[in-house]
C-alpha cells in the first residue's frame, strides 16, 4: 500500500506539473487574445488638446471695440477671467491663452455673447462672465450625467458626476481626459466580461480611475489617492476604490478590477496619437533628469524610465553604504522637485549591489 501510494503521487506531481506548464504556455496566449480582442472591439478618434483658443470676429473694427478706451476693456476681461487675450495682427481672429480649459471656455462663451450684443464695457463684461461662468457649471453637471446614461452607470453620486463633467475641460499629455476615460471605462468592461468578471464595477472604476486630475483644490497628493480618496468619500465601493488608487501601484492591488484598470489605462494612452508631447522638450526633460543624478559623487550610472515618471540610480558599492544611498534618493528627489517642472510625480530609486568577482584557474 506504502509503495502504491508514494507511486500514485509521484505519478500526480509531474500531472500537476503538466498541468502548470501548459497552463503557463497558454495563460500568455489567451491574455494577449483578450487584450487584442478589447481593442480591437473600441474604436476611438484621436484627439489632440492645446491651451490656445481661437476667437474669430466679423471683421478688424470688432478688435478696437474688445480692447476699449486705453484698453480698459481687455484689462477688464482679463481681470474677470483669469485668461491672457492676446490681439495681435492676425485678421480676424483674437487668440485666448490659458492652461485651465474651464477658464478658457469661460472667456471664449463670454467673448461670443459680448460680440453678439454689441454693448462692451467693464460692468458688461463682469455681468457677462458671472453669467457663462453659471451656465458652464449646468453644462459640466449635464455633461457627467449624460456620460453616466451612455455608459450604462447608475447610482453615482452627484459630486462624482459634476467631476465626470469637468473632465471634458480637461487634459492630460494633450489627451482630453473625458474622452480618456470613456475609452478606458468601454475597454475595462469588455474585458472584465471577457474574463467572467463583472463588466459594470470594472466600467464604473474605468470611468472614475483619472476622477483624482479634476478638483478644485488640488492637494500634494498624487492623482490616483486622491481619487480613491474622494470615491470613498462619496460612497463608492471597496473594490473600485482599490481600483482607483492602484493604476499606478500606489497602493497594492487587493481585486481583480484593478489590473484590469490599470492595463486599460495604458492602452488608451499608449496608443498612437492619443498623446501630445513636443519630442524635443521631453528628450531635455529626460536628460535633465539623468544629469542631476549623475552630479552626485559615488553614482555610476542613472536611467530614466516610465517617460521620465522614474529614475533609477547606479551607485558603487565601495563609495556608497546603505545609508548614503537612502540620503541620496531624498536628496535627489529634493532637487529634482526644487528644480525642474514636470506633471505628476516621479520615483527615484537608488540600487547599491556589492559583488564580488573571483577566477578559478
Amino acid at each position: 500500500m506504502e509503495a502504491l501510494k508514494d507511486e500514485a503521487r509521484t505519478d500526480a506531481m509531474a500531472y500537476i506539473k503538466e498541468i502548470v506548464d501548459e497552463a503557463k504556455i497558454n495563460a500568455s496566449r489567451e491574455a494577449k487574445k483578450i487584450v487584442v480582442q478589447s481593442i480591437q472591439r473600441v474604436a476611438t478618434e484621436q484627439a489632440v488638446e492645446n491651451s490656445v483658443s481661437v476667437f474669430n470676429i466679423e471683421n478688424d473694427e470688432m478688435k478696437g471695440r474688445i480692447i476699449g478706451r486705453e484698453g480698459r476693456n481687455i484689462r477688464a476681461l482679463e481681470a474677470a477671467t483669469g485668461v491672457e487675450i492676446i490681439v495681435d495682427d492676425t485678421p480676424e481672429a483674437i487668440i485666448l491663452s490659458c492652461f485651465d480649459s474651464v477658464r478658457r471656455e469661460i472667456a471664449r462663451l463670454s467673448l461670443h455673447q459680448l460680440v453678439s450684443d454689441g454693448r462692451i464695457h467693464p460692468a458688461r463684461i463682469e455681468e457677462v462672465v458671472a453669467k457663462t461662468k453659471r451656465q458652464l457649471e449646468e453644462e459640466i453637471i449635464e455633461t457627467g450625467r449624460r456620460t453616466c446614461v451612455d455608459l450604462g452607470i447608475h447610482g453615482l453620486h452627484p459630486e462624482l458626476m459634476r467631476m465626470v463633467g469637468r473632465m471634458k475641460y480637461r487634459s492630460s499629455y494633450g489627451q482630453n481626459l473625458l474622452q480618456h476615460s470613456r475609452e478606458v471605462a468601454n475597454l475595462c468592461a469588455i474585458m472584465a466580461s471577457e474574463l467572467g468578471l463583472n463588466p459594470k464595477v470594472a466600467k464604473r472604476a474605468g470611468l472614475l480611475h483619472d476622477i483624482g486630475k479634476v478638483p478644485d483644490d488640488e492637494p500634494e497628493l498624487p492623482h490616483a489617492i486622491l481619487g480613491m480618496k474622494l470615491a470613498e468619500k462619496y460612497g463608492e465601493k471597496p473594490d473600485v476604490c482599490n481600483a482607483i488608487g492602484a493604476h499606478h501601484d500606489e497602493i497594492e492591488m487587493t481585486t481583480l478590477i484593478s489590473p484590469i484598470v490599470q492595463v486599460c489605462d495604458a492602452i488608451s494612452g499608449a496608443r498612437p496619437g492619443a498623446r501630445r508631447e513636443i519630442a524635443e522638450s521631453y528628450i531635455k526633460r529626460i536628460k535633465e533628469l539623468e544629469t542631476i543624478a549623475l552630479g552626485f559623487d559615488g553614482v555610476v550610472q542613472s536611467f530614466a524610465i516610465q517617460a521620465g515618471r522614474e529614475l533609477r540610480v547606479m551607485v558603487e558599492s565601495e563609495k556608497v553604504n546603505d545609508q548614503r544611498a537612502e540620503e541620496l534618493s531624498f536628496i535627489i528627489s529634493q532637487k529634482i522637485q526644487n528644480e525642474m517642472t514636470y506633471p505628476g510625480q516621479v520615483k527615484v530609486t537608488v540600487i547599491r549591489e556589492k559583488r564580488a568577482v573571483n577566477y578559478a584557474k
